[in-house]
């Protein structure tokens, strides 16, 4: 009879387990990751995209935080408070997922990517940091190649929506 009751309990931590991660996931499912923002001058013109283009530079677009004017309290968007939602959440379900909340909103994005997609996903992201690294280092005779190298790098990330 003990050993039937350390079963069930045995078995019910599993399943808790379980629904929690369940939950975690469908709770989650709304939340989207910020993407990149690539500023892109073409022709003498500058242009702001979620797409790259050739010679793009990465900006950081992260939203911030205002303070009102009247009162002096912080004041935050939609797009904060999300964020940081998302990072709590993320947090207190770290024991369970074993991923930081960087690493979590990475999860998110690709959940639904077919496996393929995931292990191209998961090859780009060892790759782009060599791409900008050769972009920066490039001689003059060579920047244009290492830029179309990093433009189509980028192209495929975006594409796969990694």
């Amino acid at each position: 009879m003990r050993l039937l009751s350390n079963r069930r309990h045995a078995s019910l931590g599993q399943s808790t387990r379980s629904l929690l991660l369940l939950a975690l996931v469908c709770c989650s499912a709304p939340a989207f990751a910020q993407k990149p923002v690539y500023r892109c001058e073409t022709a003498g013109r500058v242009g702001y995209s979620d797409a790259p283009c050739v010679g793009a530079k990465e900006i950081d677009a992260t939203p911030t935080q205002g303070m009102d004017k009247m009162t002096g309290k912080s004041r935050k968007g939609e797009d904060v408070q999300r964020a940081e939602r998302n990072a709590a959440f993320a947090e207190a379900f770290q024991p369970l997922t074993g991923m930081n909340a960087d690493e979590y909103r990475v999860y998110q994005r690709r959940f639904k990517l077919s496996p393929a997609d995931k292990l191209e996903c998961a090859r780009l992201d060892s790759r782009l940091p060599g791409l900008k690294q050769a972009v920066q280092t490039a001689a003059a005779n060579d920047l244009a190649q290492a830029e179309v190298d990093l433009y189509k790098a980028r192209k495929r990330f975006h594409d796969l929506n990694c």
